[in-house]
């Protein structure tokens, strides 16, 4: 059904002509949309923000390295860590904040592909592994920017995971591992969100180039899941612009010199598009324009600024350098060496260079101009603790080693109290447009690390990455904290950790492996030069370890806190879930150490026997907590039947089986602190329709299936075994399910070759009529049919 449009978008849609509306198909330049001014259409300005608002100077410039100063938050990745929503709705808010201040409509961002390798080369612009993980922190970043009246643009749709020929990469996914994992975070965010528009992907998924693709653009998006806004190309992505018109995709970026306008238009008039379909495009666009100039026109943006007030980047300041501390992930703290004890002064040792030259964020489209820049090196110097720091570049500049900076750092490390040593992955090395080669490590800041522990035995590292890295020297640091890329107050939020000024609020939002070779997808990543498969299918990331049991370095979820955390009295209700029933949670969490702290209450499903392949366990539900010393709360889920559905393409839906769950309340995959069984009675279990090339074990295990098999199978049982008869060859329903007989595994229309004239065709047809003869619920669907755009 095409969405309802304002009276405004109809009475301006109906004053065009074709070309005008078709001209409202694509940009007018480099990051704006065209006006028509006659028409009372105005522009709207978008731009790059996953992270913080990177505004170009002009409409005609790229902007990258000259864009307008603006506070620049922990990459996606580093946010995702945070477990986070209601940080991710705050930080969502103060971009939008910035946004408004410098004329800014749309936002381009959140990212919410998965990190289906840890060497996808834009990881750092991602949340997570995880779909649920991803979708609610993205909903909630969306739900944060556009609160200010500013658009967010959720990208890129979709399974657009590798940077390596993600202009024509042709992404063969399965359906179920689309609508499991890859589709999952998109539909989160556009049907709890609502965003204003929607990025396509450059790449190909099946086949079809995403820009073009009506099954994602129109069955998907629109028809499953009810979306109602603007699909906005990524820029440069259109190949067949009336295709993609066509197909549903409505904007075109950047601009094309009005080029694709012309083929829009001579499509209409050849009769090869409807001028009904460029209608609804252009509909749309207009009630985006007209909702961005209602939304500045009530905040009362008179211009847009150069510059942000001093006010509300000392603010949006202080937010990053708390998110970077609540995004930190402790790994590793053997004897409690972190926190560093501010009741005691001592002299550390700082040493890297990212510890003076921080990185913020990764290179690319993403790849802002800060409105200030903090240190770790110089906010550990202006803390009132008033530690003696001592610095060592320890590599240089090129991140390579040099024996006099290693003895330098040696020298330092030596007569310091403590060696704090900062690592991490060049920018070079995290790139929109280029995949990681390796997990690796710089070679040079390992033998940092090696020379420094060769000195010091009381050893923090500071890994400063996007995305996983290989740690040799992990056994050997005593602390280990992952500050991921933490934005212009990263420094200082790492600083605030050691010190204890703040507790190491993050959970690894991704696996770490300990080998590249144990990654679920080693064989088909990159893949080949056009075409790369998902042969891993629903088995991403801690989906693979933890069903594969292969141990990672560091598992979903974990991190540690200075705090330390109590879980008990899980209550589960009900034990047995009804048709129409959510599961209620909850459990007591205390605070049983000496400081404040926050904690991550994880909630993971195991279904104990499945008719499919399904992971060990998936995270259905999350919760971050903070407290002080002593206190306690009590924390709550509730799970609707989603949270134990998969999705079965025979029938093209989330579908519920019957049978037992074990609800896993636990800190990681890897640390399930308590269970409880839940049983899902499932009234009768939505099959796909039966056939010809249906088993015979199939049919016995449906009961009206089985009833209606029986009198003709009896009679081909007789013929080919004799007065053994039918129990002998097939036993009872619940037998035949094991037996592994050959003649169970018989698609049902070989009855008519082997029945010897006994079983007609008509009588095969009246066998499938009677067994696909089904109940329905009042709208006439069966009941256990999870409806596709359905979220927990």
């Amino acid at each position: 059904m095409a969405p309802v449009r304002s009276r405004r978008v109809l009475e301006t849609l109906a004053k065009l002509d074709l070309e005008e509306k078709a001209s409202l198909l694509s940009g007018l330049d480099l990051w704006t949309t065209k006006p028509l001014p006659d028409a009372g259409v105005p522009s709207i300005w978008m731009a790059d923000g996953p992270h913080g608002v990177r505004k170009a100077p002009r409409g005609d410039q790229v902007g990258i390295g000259t864009s307008l100063p603006a506070t620049c938050f922990p990459t996606l990745s580093a946010l995702g860590a945070s477990f986070d929503v209601d940080l991710a709705r705050r930080v969502g808010r103060a971009i939008g904040l910035e946004a408004r201040a410098l004329g800014v409509d749309v936002v381009l961002g959140p990212g919410v592909n998965l990190h289906r390798s840890p060497l996808g080369g834009r990881n750092f612009e991602y949340f997570s592994e995880d779909p649920e993980l991803a979708g609610e922190l993205g909903a909630a970043f969306v739900a944060g920017l556009q609160g200010e009246g500013v658009g967010a643009s959720v990208k890129h749709f979709a399974a657009n995971d590798q940077e390596t020929g993600r202009m024509f990469v042709d992404a063969v996914v399965d359906e179920r591992t689309l609508r499991e994992l890859h589709l999952r975070p998109f539909e989160i965010v556009t049907t709890r969100a609502k965003p204003w528009t929607v990025m396509c992907a450059y790449n190909r998924v099946n086949g079809a180039f995403a820009s073009e693709d009506a099954f994602l653009l129109d069955h998907v998006l629109v028809r499953d899941w009810g979306y109602e806004g603007v699909v906005v190309s990524d820029w440069g992505a259109v190949n067949d612009r009336v295709e993609g018109v066509r197909a549903g995709l409505h904007l075109e970026m950047p601009s094309s010199g009005g080029v694709t306008d012309r083929e829009v238009v001579d499509a209409v008039r050849s009769g090869a598009l409807p001028e009904a379909i460029v209608d609804e495009r252009a509909a749309a666009i207009l009630e985006l324009v007209f909702r961005a100039e209602e939304a500045r026109s009530a905040a009362g943006v008179e211009a847009p600024r150069s510059r942000l007030p001093d006010s509300l980047r000392d603010v949006n300041h202080a937010l990053g350098r708390e998110a970077a501390a609540a995004c930190s992930v402790l790994v590793r703290n053997e004897g409690g060496l972190l926190p560093l004890d501010a009741g005691r002064r001592r002299r550390i040792a700082l040493i890297g260079r990212f510890a003076k030259e921080p990185r913020y964020g990764g290179g690319g489209s993403s790849q802002m101009v800060p409105a200030r820049l903090e240190s770790a090196l110089d906010a550990l110097r202006s803390d009132p603790g008033a530690h003696e720091i001592d610095y060592a570049e320890g590599v240089d500049e090129r991140h390579e080693s040099d024996p006099a900076l290693l003895d330098e750092a040696r020298r330092v490390a030596r007569d310091a109290d403590v060696a704090v040593v900062f690592v991490g992955l060049p920018a070079s090395m995290e790139v929109e447009g280029a995949d990681r080669r390796h997990l690796d490590l710089p070679a040079s800041h390992v033998a940092l690390v090696d020379a420094v522990a060769s000195v010091q035995p009381d050893l923090v590292v500071v890994v400063v990455a996007g995305a996983p890295v290989r740690l040799p020297f992990a056994d050997r640091a005593s602390a280990i904290l992952v500050a991921g890329l933490g934005g212009q107050a990263g420094g200082a939020g790492v600083a605030d950790v050691l010190l204890g000024r703040a507790d190491p609020g993050g959970r690894l939002a991704t696996s770490w492996p300990r080998r590249i070779e144990d990654t679920p997808c080693f064989h088909q990543f990159p893949g080949e030069p056009r075409e790369v498969r998902y042969g891993e299918g629903v088995f991403v990331g801690y989906r693979h370890y933890d069903t594969a049991r292969i141990d990672p370095l560091y598992a979903f979820g974990h991190g540690l806190s200075y705090a330390r955390f109590e879980w008990d009295d899980l209550e589960v209700d009900p034990t047995t879930l009804q048709d129409g029933e959510r599961l209620g949670i909850s459990l007591r969490v205390r605070n049983v150490g000496t400081c404040a702290g926050s904690d991550v209450i994880q909630v993971y499903v195991h279904d104990e026997q499945s008719l499919v392949p399904r992971p060990e366990q998936e995270l259905r539900a999350f919760a971050k907590v903070s407290l002080a010393a002593g206190d306690e709360t009590r924390v709550r889920f509730s799970l609707d039947r989603r949270a134990f559905a998969f999705f079965d393409p025979r029938v093209h839906a989330f579908v519920c089986e019957p049978g037992g769950f074990e609800i896993r309340i636990a800190r990681s995959s890897r640390d399930v602190v308590l269970r409880s069984r839940v049983v899902l009675e499932v009234a009768e279990m939505l099959r796909p329709p039966f056939d010809r090339h249906t088993p015979i074990r199939s049919f016995l295990e449906d009961e009206r299936a089985r009833a209606a098999l029986l009198p003709i199978v009896a009679k081909v049982v007789k013929a080919l075994f004799g007065d053994a008869g039918l129990e002998a060859a097939t036993g009872n329903a619940a037998g035949a399910a094991d037996s592994g007989s050959f003649f169970l595994e018989l698609p049902v229309g070989k009855l008519v070759s082997l029945s010897r004239g006994a079983v007609t065709r008509e009588a095969l047809a009246a066998l499938l009529a009677a067994a696909n003869a089904r109940d329905t619920d009042a709208r006439g669907t069966h009941p256990e049919r999870v409806r596709v755009g359905q979220s927990t």
